[in-house]
Formats: structure tokens, sequence, C-alpha cells
């Protein structure tokens, strides 16, 4: 075997990316993709039931609004029922639903169509163990190596009897609603609160505004008539300018907006300011701390977070551990620092206590505990520091090699640390991106040395 042949070899092997596998539908996520993984998945779990906990054969499947969730949704139900499993089908529902009702249901496994903040020409699988926890690096590579095993598929499929089923259940979005609001300390309401709520055409659009109002909140819903092509599309997380203008337009007391899959949350305050998502967490941290409710006074954050952010948590006698990007290494690092609390600067935010994953919904609702514990405007509530300044960089790539194999990289890692630069740069696990973070005292310090840095690597990489 060549050098070239093995490399292709170990290329194929890899199907999933940082969160799931996502793509194009219909590009990299076929209908024949998907029948392979989904059996592949099918066998993994299968095989790998703890014998102390009986298998109730059953896989729970959920999805944003994307069109293309039909043809996925149909593929994996068709793969999964084909080797034995019973398929609890139950529409349009959040990420972080779908991981909580996975364990709440005692199913087997839970696995959700989505492709999150992306546009609505992509998709995704995501999957999730019995306990709602999104599967390590081990599990997907166990995975992947069925998905690319003739002989496994070859004794795969079961016949007669053995065969699985399917169902659909519309009623199950009660669940999660209860539990989302036994999140909320029963002696506050939200009676007499404006909320301006952007639901992104996504997977929120009836469970959000629901939790909102039942809670007494006056609630103004903005993007929550999903047609298929319109997630995600110049609204929710992903564009929070339009909701800051309809904060100041409806006079809200606070704004909040979700993406496609809902484990996202970006706030606007009451004056119509985009709040930072280390604000953000740096504030809610700073009140769990204050009731007693922050294990071991740690917090998790990603490598993407401001340095004002450890060092504001520092000063509240909190200590900042940090972990790779992505919301299941926020989780993973909160399980080996007995914490129940971390999140990401995008606005994934996680509260073990009450959630496996991110969650938009369930960070909003705590944001608002915060603010009617506090007694003040959402402007002064959650902004307790000043952050430095940073830039964010995301360059197109066509490949993807070791940073450190690029002749001059080295020499340019230098050239930032002299600079006074906290630097930090990778590939994007779901697209063909490379990201570059700068931060720095002095923003034209970032400036001056990230108009090199995207030359550097158009040119490396170009």
């Amino acid at each position: 075997m060549t050098k070239s042949t093995k490399s292709q070899k170990q290329a194929l092997k890899k199907v999933f990316g940082t969160d799931g596998v996502r793509g194009e539908a219909g590009g990299v996520i076929t209908p024949s993709l998907c029948l392979r993984l989904g059996i592949a998945a099918g066998l993994y779990f299968h095989n790998t039931q703890d014998s102390k906990i009986p298998s109730t054969n059953k896989i729970l499947v959920g999805k944003d609004t994307r069109r293309s969730g039909y043809m996925i949704e149909n593929a994996l139900v068709s793969a999964l029922t084909s080797v034995g499993y019973d398929v609890i089908q139950v529409g349009p529902m959040p990420t972080p639903a779908i991981a909580f009702l996975t364990a709440d249901m005692r199913c087997d496994a839970g696995i959700m169509i989505s492709a999150s903040h992306n546009p609505y020409e992509d998709n995704g699988i995501k999957f999730f163990d019995r306990f709602g926890h999104k599967l390590d690096e081990r599990a997907e590579s166990h995975i992947e190596e069925i998905f690319h095993s003739p002989t496994l598929f070859d004794n795969a499929y079961k016949k007669g009897k053995s065969i699985g089923s399917s169902k659909r259940i519309d009623d199950v979005i009660g669940r999660y609603i209860v539990h989302i609001k036994n999140s909320f300390p029963k002696e506050l309401t939200l009676q007499g609160l404006r909320i301006v709520l952007d639901c992104a055409n996504g997977a929120a659009y009836k469970v959000a505004p629901t939790i909102f109002r039942e809670l007494g909140a006056d609630v103004i819903v903005l993007n929550n008539e999903p047609n298929g092509f319109n997630i995600n599309e110049q609204c929710g997380a992903m564009h929070p300018q339009n909701l800051a203008k309809a904060v100041l337009k409806y006079r809200g007391d606070i704004g909040f907006g979700l993406d496609g899959d809902a484990d996202r949350l970006v706030v606007v305050d009451d004056k119509g300011g985009i709040v930072d998502g280390d604000n953000l967490i740096g504030a809610l941290a700073v009140y769990l701390h204050s009731i007693n409710e922050l294990e071991n006074s740690i917090v998790i954050a990603t490598q993407m977070s401001n340095l004002a952010l450890e060092e504001y948590l520092q000063s509240q006698n909190i200590s900042l551990k940090r972990c790779g990007v992505g919301d299941k290494y926020v989780f993973d690092a909160m399980k080996k620092h007995s914490t129940n609390f971390g999140g990401e600067q995008s606005g994934h935010i996680i509260f073990s206590d009450y959630s496996t994953t991110g969650d938009g919904v369930l960070s909003a609702i705590q944001v608002m505990a915060l603010i009617l514990r506090k007694k003040a405007k959402s402007h002064k509530a959650l902004r307790p520091f000043e952050l430095y300044p940073q830039k964010l960089l995301n360059i197109k790539v066509t490949s993807k090699p070791p940073l450190e194999s690029l002749n001059g990289y080295k020499q340019l890692c230098e050239k930032i640390t002299k600079a006074h630069l906290r630097p930090l740069i990778r590939y994007s696990g779901t697209e063909n991106k490379l990201r570059i973070l700068l931060e720095g005292k002095q923003m034209s310090v970032i400036e001056e040395m990230s108009a090199e840095i995207e030359t550097f690597f158009k040119g490396a990489l170009g």
C-alpha cells in the first residue's frame, strides 16, 4: 500500500466532526450515508449496553426544522429498525430536549438531526447515550469502524419478528417544558416583564414561547414560522442585531436569541446592547456562587474565553478551568473538575444540575432568575467586568494540513507572543475554515498582527 493510499484510507474513516456528523444535505449528508451510519450506530448501541442496566431496545429521534430532516429521519428510521431497534420519533425539538428525553424515557440512545447554527442547506446527526451524554471520541471511532466494515454489515439485518418498529409521539414536548420550568425558583415570577424572543425559525419555535408565557412573562415572539428553508436566516443567535432593534422597538426588558437547535443563547439587554458570552458566563457564575449553588467554586470555559473573565472570577474567589472548543468538551471538563457550571463564549452554557449539554432556553431562564434576585436592569446585571479586546478571523481553506507543518508557522507564533497577544489558531470541525482568535490589551496591536496572520495563512493554505 502506498503512502497516499494509506492516507486516503485513514481519511475515509473520519465520519464524525467536532459535533457529530455534519455537511451539506444531499452532498455530504446523503440517504445512503444516513442508512449506513444508522445501521453502524444501531449495532454499536446493541453491543455496548451495560449488563447492569437492561436494554429497552428503544432509540429516540428528533430534528430541527430543515426540509432535509425528512430525508435523513426516514433513512435513520429504516436503518435502526432493520437492525432490530424500536424508534420513537418526536419531531422538531431542541437538541437539549432530545438529550433530556433520551434519559427520561429510558431509551438506549438518542439522535438529533440538526446542523445547529448552519444555514438550511446543511444538516447533521448528533448521538446521545442512554444518559443523554454526547458520545466521546472513542465511541465515535467505534461507530466509524463499523461504518467501514463490510463484514459486520453482512450479518446486521434482522428478520421476521426481530425487525424493529417505529412510532411518532407528539406530546413529549410537555415533559421538557415541565423540566425547564422546574429549574426556575418557585418563589420568582416573570409577571410584569416583557421578553423579546427570537426562535430563529428553528427547533424551539413552539417550546420556548410556551415556557416563558407559562412563567408569566409578556412575550414578543420573532421568527417562529419555520418553512424548512428559513432556519437561522438573518435571525436568532447568529444575527442578534435584529433582536437588538426589536428589544428597543417593543421596549423589552431583555431579549433572547436562540439558534436553529436551541442549544445556544445570545442575550440583548434592555438598552439594545448585545451581551458578550464571557460577560454572561461571569455574571451567572458569580450569581450561582452567591446562592451556594456553584460546586467547588469552579467554572469551565474554553480556550476562546477572554482573559478578563478569568481575572474577574479570581477576584470573586472562583477558579476558571479551560478546555477545548465544543460543549461536549466543556461537559467532560465539568465532570473532571467536579463542577456544575460551564460554557462557551459563543453562547453554549451548561447547567449540569438540569442538562447534559448546552441549552439556550434553560440558560435564559437562569438569566431571568439572576436579574430578578439582583433586582437590577439587565444592562447592569449582565456586564460585571470589562473585556480585553479580541478579534476573530475565519479563513476559508481547501485542505487542513497540520499547522506545525506549515513553513514559517513557528516563527509566526513566536512573533505573536512577543507582541504580548494570546492566540488560538485551529481548524473548524464542521466547516472548511481556519479559525483564529487574537486577544490583547491594545486593539491597534491586534489589528496590525491580524493583518499579517491573515496574509500568512492565505498564502500557506490558499
